[in-house]
């Protein structure tokens, strides 16, 4: 069968640029978490969960700095940033200072290479992390490639797309309880899933298994994200297919490079632009309502 032979080419390009990217995990883990434990949460009056504060994107709310928190994978965490910055976050906090001439924005990274969406359910116990997202602007969360990893890792010598189908299955339970647990600690604070993109539709246009694969799976996400309130879904794989700028990093070829992450970032901006506009009508016609009562 077609998809059992170039699905092993595919797995075993993965397995092996990846494999540069793994051996050193644990150590970007423990500096990560480190990281994150040098952060101040801002201090509020109690511990009770705040009604979403996005307001405060109109900087004459409040002064307060506007927090981002992000989670997820190696994207995240910004593998490929030549400047080792946190990858689109810096560009995304950019956009948001300039041209939404916000007073500060403060981004929180809880970016973890290598994170599959259990690892990232799993995070999101920590106390740390459930403050953070607590007193959150937005949430953004880049989760979904190393699930799809795993499944070339564990059946790269007899690869078949049901095993992707039934991985999914398990992706989408998972991703439903990944927003639940956040909606359980901030009940109306925006979230945005950045969807999965094919580091190989330039390179190797033969293996049409993959962009198959990752249509379906951002589908499937896309679908699950926006059956939940005030979530949205950012698509992504585009900016990777229909290009003819290199925006992969050249040490890998996988992860983004400092183009990719910007572009990332302009589509994250420009979700949460259509979530402000679509916000702000909803609250203007609300208010003509209340005028003619």
């Amino acid at each position: 069968m077609m998809y059992k032979i170039t699905c092993l080419l595919v797995g075993l390009v993965l397995i092996s640029g990846c494999d540069l990217i793994l051996t050193e995990k644990s150590t970007n883990i423990q500096s990560n978490e480190n990281e994150n434990q040098n952060h101040e949460t801002p201090q509020k009056m109690n511990e009770e969960i705040p009604v979403s504060k996005t307001e405060k994107i109109n900087p004459n709310y409040s002064l307060e700095p506007t927090l981002i928190v992000s989670m997820g994978d190696s994207l995240t965490q910004g593998v490929g940033d030549s400047k080792e910055h946190g990858g689109y976050l810096p560009y995304l906090q950019k956009q948001l200072e300039t041209e939404l001439d916000l007073h500060a924005v403060e981004m929180i990274n809880y970016g973890i290479e290598g994170n599959r969406s259990v690892q990232l359910l799993k995070q999101l116990e920590k106390e740390k992390v459930r403050k953070d997202i607590i007193y959150a602007d937005s949430i953004v969360v880049t989760i979904g490639g190393n699930d799809i990893m795993n499944v070339f890792k564990q059946h790269f010598t007899n690869l078949e797309m049901e095993q992707f189908k039934s991985a999914k299955r398990e992706y989408e339970a998972v991703l439903n309880q990944i927003i639940d647990k956040i909606r359980m600690y901030n009940k109306s604070v925006p979230i945005y899933f950045v969807g999965l993109y094919n580091p190989f539709s330039k390179s190797f246009k033969e293996l049409y298994e993959v962009d198959l694969i990752i249509s379906d799976w951002n589908k499937s996400g896309e679908k699950i994200v926006t059956q939940h309130d005030s979530a949205y879904y950012i698509h992504i794989e585009d900016l990777f297919k229909n290009t003819s700028e290199d925006l992969l990093y050249t040490e890998d070829y996988f992860h983004p490079n400092d183009r990719g992450y910007e572009l990332i970032a302009s589509r994250i901006y420009q979700g949460m632009e259509l979530y402000r506009n679509g916000r702000m009508t909803i609250e203007a016609s609300a208010k003509g309502d209340e005028k003619q009562q």
